[in-house]
């Protein structure tokens, strides 16, 4: 039975302010951690004296092809995020029970020893187990890393005044999740143009771990997000929310890939909710924010300039041609919508 005061979410991140409850009912006593939870943290930063120890977790739950590559990336650019270096991966494997899985789990570790080589870290431990009740594989990375104090970059340091760019373009990993995921359902949609999205994953990548190196070293970054589920939008409302800021948005600068407006026509999503990692999020010194963007540049990384941070009471807009609207947000990741809607049609036509 159901409790009557009870909610059921979608499919999702737990929506912000039932995770906010739950951040004030257990708040974090130890004096050495320097960054703990909160909205838009999505890394914990923890004091050894003259080293940060940065820690982050993350599920891969949506795509299953190249699940181990995701898991590595994804935890890492987190720790990019904070201005630290990635170096210690440790992984939980849980693989559904069907003929061949022991293949399965030798290709998972495989994408995940490469990715981990890609980035110079090493897997140091983990568990793996074959799980009753799952259809597809589940990868919970933990990444560690660390950084000198003074190279810290908060969650929380975005200010009035900062420039906000934004690297490549979004959607890269949802683009690349569509076409791995769903390519059955994107008839009259040209090949080359999802064999293009299929190779997101490497280029442009869905990792940022490179553009926030370049970014902190070419000038003063005060804030850097990956957005990853719920897309760019969720992620500069959770940028702003860390650092209790509003926001100005030019919606007509935001760099929407050319592929992924195709995808999203096709599917009626939209760009701005769909999982976006491979594009880094950054809240800049305006007097730096040029300097930042040739550096990227130069070293063939887009950079684009889609904004200002604003005081908390302009609240969170975006305009367009002289229309002002606010800052939409996702209850639940387009990709969600795509994925239900196929295994929707799928089992309609298995019953047809």
């Amino acid at each position: 039975m159901v409790h009557p005061m009870w909610t059921s979410y979608q499919p999702g991140k737990l929506p912000p302010e039932h995770l906010g409850r739950l951040f004030a009912r257990y708040s974090v006593s130890d004096e050495r951690v320097v960054v703990g939870p909160g909205i838009g943290y999505d890394a914990a930063v923890i004091s050894f004296g003259d080293r940060y120890l940065v820690a982050k977790t993350d599920p891969i739950t949506f795509a299953s092809d190249e699940i181990g590559w995701y898991a590595v990336h994804i935890n890492a650019n987190d720790i990019a995020c904070t201005g630290a270096s990635a170096r210690w991966f440790l992984v939980t494997l849980l693989i559904p029970e069907r003929e061949e899985n022991d293949r399965l789990v030798d290709a998972i570790f495989a994408q995940i020893a490469a990715a981990c080589a890609e980035l110079n870290v090493e897997l140091v431990g983990g568990h793996t187990e074959i799980t009753c009740g799952i259809e597809r594989p589940i990868v919970v990375g933990c990444m560690m890393g660390e950084v000198i104090p003074e190279k810290l970059v908060r969650p929380d340091g975005a200010r009035p005044g900062d420039i906000l760019l934004v690297t490549k373009g979004i959607a890269v990993e949802g683009s690349a999740i569509i076409a791995r995921e769903l390519a059955d359902r994107l008839d009259g949609v040209d090949r080359s143009l999802l064999a293009r999205c299929r190779n997101f994953l490497y280029e442009p990548g869905i990792s940022v771990v490179r553009d926030a190196a370049i970014a902190v070293e070419a000038g003063e970054v005060h804030a850097m997000h990956d957005p990853t589920e719920g897309g760019l939008a969720t992620g500069l409302w959770e940028l702003a929310e860390a650092a209790q800021v509003g926001l100005e948005v030019d919606e007509g600068a935001i760099p929407i890939l050319p592929e992924t407006r195709v995808l999203s026509a096709r599917l009626g999503l939209d760009p701005l909710g769909l999982i976006a990692s491979g594009s880094l999020l950054l809240a800049v010194a305006p007097n730096d924010a040029s300097a930042i963007c040739r550096a990227l540049e130069s070293a063939g990384i887009a950079a684009t300039a889609i904004g200002r941070v604003v005081e908390r009471r302009l609240g969170m807009t975006l305009h367009r041609a002289g229309s002002v609207r606010q800052l939409p947000r996702f209850e639940r990741d387009e990709i969600v919508a795509a994925l239900t809607q196929a295994a929707d049609l799928r089992t309609s036509e298995v019953l047809v």
